[in-house]
């Protein structure tokens, strides 16, 4: 580590993911081989009251700034994190670019579909900017399990499968609007676009490419308080499911089940998958997060096992294996993840990449046509 190269980051948006990527950096020293390390070189916000959080725990901050381009401009930035409301990702992710930094966004990588594809056709014109989107939940060790399974073949011919990641915080209807519950500034996807990419990693990874999508959307809540006493209109859709047909490596088509949802009773931040074969079956939870549940295939009775995984994580770290993984372990091993592709390492699991952000947008984009429509749509 002492020798290992720096890379400079900025962090533009200091709301609960700039802070979260704060406790990444802190905890870096965790791994055991990264081929880089981060440092936080400047931050940006509009608000200068946020910069104060950051400047009382980073040290290595050196500028902070209420512009974005500040940090664009500085030659000892190497790298952006942006976490910003998605009506601001395109104008700040194209900057960005065409300031050759590397990037990791955030979902869903511009608003709608026409905001992605400017954003990916700047990309492709500066390929020296390393580009990706988060997406953290794969990296836990249940995930990565689970993944295995379906690379290896364990699964033989796929039955179907189910991915997805739920919320229940929306179920309190007193809870004051924010920009997530307007189209304005989180898109015509709603929930869809907030949550969708974290349900599509590991079965785009996998090759599990839908072909073609149902779409079924729900507006639950219509208005919430605005927080100066009165009412405004929540235009968003909470809930999303979608039914999707994909095929397996073999080319057999199975049903794909993707469900994103903002009101689910009992669901505290629940992602989730399970994928059904003819040789065996896989459950993984958040629920019960160092648990990775398995069935295999033989005829007759049929029993689950459970195995608790422990602290089993794609990257090597100093954590001992009977210890418990959490989400802040999965942002680490995401980060750290980036971090070596950045740095040419090979990975198993890389983070999600533009042109996936391409097929999510497809995706979504058909399953909005779907849901107008009450007709399967094709994924273009």
């Amino acid at each position: 580590m002492k020798d290992a190269p720096r890379i400079r980051f900025g962090v533009i948006g200091l709301g609960l993911m700039g802070k979260a990527f704060v406790d990444v950096v802190g905890r870096w020293g965790q791994l055991l081989d990264p081929a880089a390390v981060p440092v936080i070189a400047g931050i940006c916000s509009r608000s200068e009251a946020s910069h104060d959080w950051f400047l009382d725990r980073v040290p290595s901050i050196k500028v902070a700034a209420t512009d974005y381009r500040a940090l664009l401009e500085d030659p000892d930035i190497d790298a952006i994190y942006c976490a910003v409301p998605h009506d601001m990702h395109e104008r700040i992710y194209i900057d960005i670019l065409e300031s050759g930094k590397h990037l990791m966004g955030e979902k869903p990588f511009g608003i709608d579909r026409a905001a992605n594809a400017r954003i990916l056709a700047v990309a492709a014109e500066h390929p020296e900017s390393f580009v990706r989107c988060s997406s953290e939940f794969p990296y836990f060790p249940g995930a990565q399990r689970a993944y295995s399974w379906i690379a290896e073949g364990r699964l033989g011919r796929i039955i179907e499968a189910r991915f997805g990641f739920n919320h229940s915080s929306d179920l309190d209807i007193s809870k004051p609007i924010n920009w997530k519950r307007t189209v304005a500034r989180n898109g015509p996807y709603g929930c869809l676009g907030d949550l969708g990419i974290h349900t599509q990693h590991l079965p785009f990874r996998a090759g599990w490419v839908p072909s073609r999508v149902y779409g079924r959307f729900s507006k639950l809540v219509r208005e919430r308080p605005d927080g100066k006493g009165g009412m405004a209109a929540c235009d968003t859709w909470d809930n999303a499911t979608l039914v999707c047909d994909a095929e397996d490596s073999s080319g057999e088509a199975f049903p794909l089940y993707l469900e994103t949802k903002r009101i689910e009773p009992g669901s505290t931040n629940r992602w989730f998958l399970e994928a059904y074969g003819m040789d065996g079956s896989i459950k993984y939870s958040t629920d019960d997060p160092n648990a990775f549940r398995f069935l295999d295939g033989t005829p007759g009775e049929q029993s689950w096992n459970r195995v608790d995984l422990g602290y089993r994580s794609m990257l090597p770290t100093a954590t001992g294996s009977i210890f418990q993984f959490g989400f802040s372990d999965a942002l680490l091993q995401m980060w750290g993840a980036y971090i070596d592709e950045l740095c040419g390492r090979p990975l198993r699991f890389g983070c999600f990449t533009p042109e996936e952000t391409r097929l999510s947008h497809a995706l979504c984009a058909a399953a909005l046509r779907s849901a107008a429509s009450g007709a399967v749509e094709s994924v273009a």
